[in-house]
């Protein structure tokens, strides 16, 4: 979005709105942790 005011706003008017018969749960995306070693060890060989 242009600013963050604009994306406050968007947020806001989209939270809690009901789409398909379900509510929405709308936030501000973050940054995905790296996590590539925190799976399990359903493919491991040993």
């Amino acid at each position: 979005m242009e600013s963050e005011a604009n994306e406050d706003k968007a947020i806001q008017s989209l939270d809690g709105a009901e789409w398909m018969d379900r509510q929405l749960k709308v936030n501000k995306a973050k940054p995905r942790e790296d996590n590539r070693n925190g799976g399990g060890s359903r493919n491991q060989r040993f």
